[in-house]
């Protein structure tokens, strides 16, 4: 994906001339530590859609990729395109487009926090219903597969999460950062980030996460933290054409 870097080139500089493993995150770890989970037609890939929307276009894609994207997408399906700042061929429409921006890891003060407990499959339902309530993004019945969830509970009841989620090589996102609006302001959200990010680093990895450009409050908190913007991205969607360029059907692979 040709993207706007603000990385070690500087900003305007593309991901092309400075490649690096997180400017196409998605793709590293589909064809990394995630490879496991990843769906395939063609050089496209993506996650099952009961763990995560995202997928991965090759960095430069052609129009075989789009083709196969129509395909593996199902006609007239939206589907995520993280990171892409391209044109999309003709039959797809743009149906959302959020700039979003990239940190990582710069002297984060990660550490265990005694309240917070691993979440599994048998949380899902309290999971789901705590992000439902608080939106911090995609979350779906089996993202828990993804890597590590904590989560911090008051009365039994799950009032805060954080987890991992993308893991390109050496390196795992932190996400689904939410807190109950009536417990916010105790810092829960803050605890549970830094004791996400302590158990990535005892493996050797380094912690990074993506939001939303215009979600100032977040950004300024996640750089307190120790955590500094490597670049701007975009979160695009598009919705694939009814037919494929040939004519024939669009249809899903099983």
């Amino acid at each position: 994906m040709s993207i706007v870097s603000s990385g070690p080139g500087g900003p305007g500089q593309s991901a092309a001339e400075v490649p690096h493993v997180l400017d196409n995150p998605a793709l590293a770890s589909l064809t990394g530590p995630h490879a496991h989970f990843a769906e395939r037609r063609g050089r496209v890939l993506r996650y099952p859609l009961d763990v995560s929307p995202w997928l991965a276009l090759p960095d430069v894609p052609d129009a075989q990729d789009w083709a196969d994207l129509a395909e593996l997408a199902g006609p007239g399906a939206e589907v995520p395109l993280p990171g892409y700042r391209g044109e999309v061929p003709e039959g797809w429409e743009i149906t959302s487009r959020v700039e979003g921006v990239q940190l990582v890891d710069d002297g984060v003060a990660a550490a265990p926090d005694a309240e917070a407990v691993r979440l599994g499959p048998a949380d899902v339902p309290e999971m789901l219903d705590l992000v439902a309530r608080t939106e911090p993004g995609p979350f779906l019945p089996r993202t828990v597969e993804l890597g590590t969830y904590l989560g911090i509970r008051r009365g039994g009841a799950l009032v805060a999460m954080a987890g991992e989620r993308l893991h390109p090589p050496g390196w795992t996102e932190i996400s689904a950062v939410c807190t109950d609006p009536a417990f916010r302001g105790e810092g829960l959200a803050t605890r549970l980030v830094l004791a996400v990010a302590h158990g990535i680093r005892e493996r050797a990895e380094t912690p990074f996460l993506h939001t939303g450009a215009q979600n100032t409050r977040a950004v300024r908190l996640y750089e307190s933290l120790g955590f500094r913007l490597r670049r701007h991205t975009l979160f695009l969607a598009a919705r694939a054409p009814q037919r494929l360029v040939d004519g024939r059907p669009a249809v899903p692979v099983a």
